[in-house]
């Protein structure tokens, strides 16, 4: 589904990418782990259009988009759910899913040319059934794990064929957690959806990839199929 192949990226003169290269299944996930500042959330920017890389290429379905624009990655049915459950806070939680269902394209992919956006905030409350009880409230009183919740269900409105997850469980309470992890497990197991999952939690990302790469100082040091078997693994490439 998605190929970043030998990438190089930073910001401005600082290169924090060097040659890295990802590949997310088709319907499959593909977690990317590794410490703080080690360029984790750069390659997400990077995939999305957000940080245009110095070198290499990203590729969806075979079809080079390095240069392509992020309203033009969404329109090829990619969709991006930063760091931080970003929301508009002034907006109800029905606000915040309409609104994203007013704007997204008409035709995006396969999975967005059917269906109304009614539909598609239907099927994004049916997997986080607490914004439905919540509809009416401000998204700026909702607890951080509600706040991430709407985030994801924003990202699934404009029914995505590549979803880009960057470490949806951080810094949220443990029942909640345990919620996002079954929604996200839903979706792989689902099919017809390709995830690229940042995460700090390794039991949650080895239970839900079929890939791994552990990131160090912008570099893959280690990579390999994902599943419970290879936990171990990956908990030792961080270690080093």
């Amino acid at each position: 589904m998605l190929e970043i192949n030998t990438v190089r990226a930073g910001y401005d003169r600082t290169t924090v990418l060097h040659a890295v290269t990802v590949a997310v299944p088709q319907d499959g996930v593909a977690a990317v782990l590794g410490h703080n500042g080690a360029g984790k959330s750069t390659l997400l920017r990077t995939a999305m259009g957000l940080i245009k890389p110095t070198g290499g290429a990203v590729l969806l379905d075979g079809e080079d988009i390095t240069r392509l624009a992020p309203h033009q990655r969404v329109a090829r049915g990619m969709a991006y759910v930063p760091q931080g459950q970003q929301s508009f806070p002034h907006l109800t939680t029905a606000e915040n899913l309409q609104l994203v269902a007013d704007g997204r394209p008409r035709v995006a992919s396969g999975r967005s040319g059917g269906g109304g956006g009614k539909e598609a905030i239907a099927e994004a409350l049916d997997l986080f059934p607490v914004l439905r009880e919540l509809s009416g409230r401000r998204a700026g009183l909702l607890s951080g794990g509600q706040r991430q919740q709407l985030a994801i269900a924003r990202a699934l409105v404009t029914r995505p064929r590549l979803l880009l997850l960057d470490e949806p469980t951080e810094g949220i309470q443990p029942s909640v957690v345990a919620e996002i992890e079954e929604t996200i497990l839903t979706l792989a197991r689902r099919g017809g959806l390709s995830v690229l999952l940042v995460e700090q939690h390794v039991g949650f990302a080895m239970r839900a990839a079929q890939r791994y790469y552990v990131l160090e100082a912008g570099r893959v040091t280690s990579s390999g199929d994902g599943g419970t078997g290879a936990e171990q693994t990956v908990r030792a490439a961080l270690s080093v």
